[in-house]
């Protein structure tokens, strides 16, 4: 039986996968990437899944929402709402990107086909088109496998009105030597369970009869029956909602599709915790650490 793992976007709510994944590794003594034969995920799943590719503990990407967060985020405030008004966004990609750099080590330098699994990290274009970063393999087109694998993880990371976009070279002659990108969720994309389900059998050699995976959600909490008032609470509420309406439909599709296959996992949070909200990190943290003791990875990953 292979595994495969697959983490749906949402900003700093990946504390809740992160920690959970920790649980995992700490419970078997090996990576998850030892555990998992292919990973997907959007913007801050595709971080995490990034991880996993490189080969880094969970303990340590769970370091990054902790104890980096500010070093991403920023300017915070009213500096960081200021700048929203003024350019669109509040937070430079760069600054994420050196992040994950300096983070991932040796890995930094990786290609999408460096990774030792099976790896999908969804990211929209500018143009409204969405891009799934995989692997070359002999069944598809073989145009992504030469992105670098932090890149591909910055612009599936770049939420619109949090972010500015990311520009990565595509290395082919019938695309445009550099291609804009926003988080994959604007397209759709915030969980990825559909599309990885459709590489690993489409256009790899997994097949739904020996695959199990396991789909982690990020953490939620209902929706208010009531519109947001403001300018700026009406953008974050449009980014959040147009990042997470989508993700309902795609576990039913999978299961409709490739019955049994997918095993999904998610949490009720106390109360709402935007994707950008560092100072939401302390009940988050609590709310990881629950989710991890109540999970039981050996039900998780029977057959």
């Amino acid at each position: 039986m292979k595994y495969a793992l697959s983490i749906n976007g949402g900003g700093i709510r990946g504390i809740i996968p992160c920690t959970v994944l920790a649980s995992l590794e700490q419970q078997t003594g090996k990576l998850s990437r030892d555990i998992f034969s292919y990973v997907a995920g959007t913007s801050t799943g595709a971080l995490l899944a990034a991880g996993v590719a490189a080969g880094i503990p969970a303990s340590e990407m769970l370091k990054v929402y902790t104890e980096k967060s500010k070093d991403i985020f920023k300017p915070s405030g009213i500096l960081s709402t200021a700048k929203q008004i003024a350019k669109g966004y509040k937070y430079e990609p760069v600054n994420l990107h050196r992040v994950l750099f300096e983070v991932f080590d040796k890995a930094a330098t990786w290609s999408m086909n460096d990774s030792p699994i099976g790896i999908c990290l969804s990211a929209t274009a500018a143009n409204g088109h969405n891009w799934f970063f995989v692997k070359d393999t002999r069944q598809n087109a073989k145009t992504t496998g030469n992105v670098k694998l932090i890149d591909a993880a910055t612009a599936s990371a770049a939420a619109p009105t949090f972010f500015d976009h990311w520009d990565i070279d595509i290395p082919r002659p019938w695309t445009p030597s550099k291609v804009s990108f926003f988080d994959g969720g604007t397209g759709g994309l915030a969980n990825p369970a559909y599309e990885c389900c459709v590489e690993m059998f489409e256009f790899d050699d997994f097949t739904p009869q020996d695959t199990r995976l396991i789909c982690l959600g990020t953490g939620y909490y209902p929706n208010a029956d009531n519109p947001p008032s403001g300018l700026i609470p009406t953008i974050e509420w449009a980014t959040d909602t147009l990042v997470d309406s989508s993700m309902d439909w795609v576990d039913k599709a999978v299961q409709r599709q490739w019955p049994g296959v997918a095993k999904k996992y998610d949490w009720l949070l106390a109360s709402p915790v935007s994707m950008d909200d560092l100072s939401g990190i302390p009940a988050l943290i609590l709310a990881g650490q629950l989710a991890a003791k109540q999970f039981n990875w050996t039900q998780a990953l029977g057959s």
